[in-house]
């Protein structure tokens, strides 16, 4: 099944992709569960899936999308997590995940525009697969780390490289508002099947600037899970953006950075397409 979070008619909801049709399953169980977040913290997907029929659907191309989870408890990135990005930032091998947050309203949505702030042009893309968590848990195992686990979507953890790089902290090039997009839906994981040989593809104005497989990683998805829960409670409706391939445009010669009237693509197989334009902050 696919989830999302959207705007019809300027009022936010949630509910069920079928095809070209969002389905407003939000706009039935409202005063139960919403938004997304508490239909997953809740248990209750096969529940919206069961009240699909009596929903309103509505054609996908008269909807906004919002970022599949708009107010996540935390967002949590993991970085040089794969080997080829790795190598081409001249980080050394470490033996535990490098992990930094984003802020909610850091984010934005599948058509949405990215927004290049008015402080810097060294606007960067970063294609990732987003892990969104679906059951609490502290110190969770790597061998129960699947089943905390919702859905998968696409997200575009968009940087802004001179103000990642003022000190060794990477929290403000990762925080500007509208820099990182995320959707356009959550894949469930009987429909995601086996992550590991799914491509991962980043598209900039139609040409192909990232590609790799989820197999790449160099920490995978439950050691993530596990290294995260171990110094903070996993919360549903948790992100783990679980880290970019090589091929950003920081590490080019010339540096390619993404400017107004660009459109960037990430897109994975069987999880979805993440389109977005790029403009300047108003």
């Amino acid at each position: 099944m696919k989830f999302a979070s959207f705007k019809i008619n300027g009022v936010t909801s949630w509910g069920l992709i079928d095809g070209a049709e969002a389905v407003d399953v939000g706009a039935l169980l409202r005063n139960q569960f919403p938004d997304l977040k508490s239909a997953i913290a809740a248990g209750a997907l096969a529940q919206a899936a069961a009240a699909a029929p009596k929903a309103a659907r509505h054609p996908i191309t008269g909807i906004s999308w919002l970022p599949v989870i708009p107010n996540p408890d935390k967002i949590l990135c993991i970085g040089l997590n794969y080997e080829t990005h790795r190598k081409e930032t001249g980080r050394t091998e470490v033996e535990n995940p490098t992990v930094f947050g984003r802020f909610a309203n850091s984010q934005t949505g599948h058509l949405a525009n990215i927004i290049r702030p008015r402080v810097s042009k060294d606007l960067d893309f970063e294609g990732e697969l987003a892990v969104i968590i679906g059951t609490p848990g502290r110190y969770i195992s790597r061998a129960k780390a699947w089943d905390h686990i919702a859905g998968y979507a696409c997200y575009n953890e968009g940087s802004v490289r001179d103000y990642q790089r003022h000190t060794h902290q990477f929290t403000p090039g990762k925080n500007f508002p509208g820099t990182g997009a995320f959707g356009p839906w959550m894949v469930t994981p009987d429909e995601a099947g086996d992550l590991a040989p799914l491509r991962l593809q980043t598209r900039l104005n139609g040409e192909v600037v990232q590609d790799a497989t989820i197999s790449q990683m160099i920490f995978d998805i439950p050691r993530q899970i596990e290294y995260c829960s171990s110094f903070t409670r996993l919360e549903p409706g948790d992100v783990i953006a679980t880290g970019t391939p090589g091929g950003v445009g920081s590490r080019r010669t010339p540096p390619l950075w993404m400017k107004p009237g660009d459109v960037v693509e990430v897109e994975i197989d069987r999880i979805g397409l993440l389109r977005n334009g790029i403009a300047d902050e108003a």
